[in-house]
């Protein structure tokens, strides 16, 4: 699936991922491909990526992280997330 995450400066990273987790307002929530469409509202908290092949302009690469399970995090204040046909974007703060 496509992934797409934007801020208020810029697209801080986009491509293909296997799974993305967000902190969602009612949870942590994690989305595969063929997810059901979904809008959400994300609270502060961390974005985790698993891709087998994840590719960060460097001018974004301090604002992300590995995890120690091998997954690329960001950490986020505040955002927004649509996954709709295998694609899924996240409007962060």
């Amino acid at each position: 699936m496509y992934l797409e995450i934007v801020s208020p400066e810029a697209t801080l990273f986009s491509g293909e991922v296997i799974s993305v987790t967000v902190p969602g307002i009612n949870g942590e929530f994690q989305m595969l491909a063929n997810h059901a469409p979904i809008v959400s509202l994300l609270q502060e908290g961390v974005v985790k990526i698993q891709s087998n092949n994840v590719v960060i302009a460097e001018a974004y690469k301090t604002k992300f992280s590995k995890s120690a399970t091998g997954a690329i995090t960001l950490v986020i204040s505040s955002g927004t997330v649509e996954m709709k046909d295998n694609k899924v974007i996240v409007l962060a703060d």
